[in-house]
């Protein structure tokens, strides 16, 4: 779990007129955490799966865990950092392996982190100049999430330090934020993550759904949204999962979710 950002290591769709269109359509709602849209369109134009079914889960549910890259965020935070610090290419190179099962999540961690080396200044100049921006209706979704007393979190494989500004913009808590966290030495170099942090390994997310439900009601109905398949495995132990794909679409995501949608206001019953 998160509460601190910046530690410190050792010293040393066209159906029922909903398309989707994209990063340049979608991230420009209720709410951006001070970023400009990005303009890439999305690939596919994707109807959703039941949403009114999806949205009487969201009903139902006491808790709702958010995925943070490419769902409540328009982008994907290690990525942008990457580009940010001129190693984006080779980043993006490790990442595309990992996707294709070459290594597991920790070891793709450790190499593009290894590849970026952010410092402590990078990664503050990092968050001050690119801030992170708000998928449409999220900002306005969480705001309803809360009214009706439902317990919110935000479990990432991404770093505490980029998504606290997100969590602080969408009033989440920062306690209710499981997400890595980079580690620097005393002269703000960095120096390695976090390896006992549950997302940090594959299988992760739902390492943390179920330490959250030890934290709450055993019973509580938990629902996962997210864009992608670790997001999706997090069934169980939550109850539900509602695919997204407001930002990007993920075919195996959106072939194996029940539940699919392309926007958050899709979820509020209205």
């Amino acid at each position: 779990m998160s509460g601190s950002v910046l530690s410190l290591a050792r010293p040393a769709a066209a159906t029922n007129g909903h398309n989707l269109l994209a990063k340049q359509l979608n991230c420009n709602g209720n709410g951006t955490t001070g970023g400009a849209a990005k303009t890439t369109v999305a690939s596919a134009i994707t109807p959703p799966k039941q949403p009114q079914l999806a949205a009487k889960v969201i009903q139902q549910s006491q808790i709702v865990c958010f995925d943070v890259d490419s769902t409540v965020i328009c982008e994907e935070g290690i990525d942008e950092l990457a580009e940010y610090c001129g190693k984006g290419s080779e980043v993006a190179r490790v990442t595309k392996e990992a996707m294709g099962g070459a290594m597991t999540f920790q070891d793709a961690l450790k190499i593009r982190l290894n590849i970026i080396r952010p410092t402590q200044r990078q990664v503050r100049d990092f968050i001050q100049e690119r801030p992170s921006t708000l998928s449409k209706n999220v900002k306005r979704f969480v705001s309803h999430l809360k009214a009706e007393g439902k317990q919110v979190y935000l479990i990432s494989g991404g770093f505490d330090c980029l998504i606290a500004p997100v969590a602080n913009e969408l009033g989440i808590p920062l306690k209710n934020v499981y997400a890595n966290k980079m580690l620097f030495d005393y002269l703000g170099e960095y120096d390695s993550f976090d390896i006992s942090q549950p997302t940090s390994r594959s299988g992760g997310k739902a390492e943390a759904i179920a330490l959250i439900r030890k934290e709450n009601n055993e019973d509580a109905l938990i629902t996962m949204i997210g864009d992608g398949a670790t997001d999706l495995e997090a069934v169980p132990p939550a109850n539900y999962f509602i695919g997204f794909g407001g930002n990007v679409v993920r075919p195996e995501v959106y072939r194996r979710a029940q539940y699919y949608v392309t926007d958050f206001e899709q979820l509020m019953g209205q």
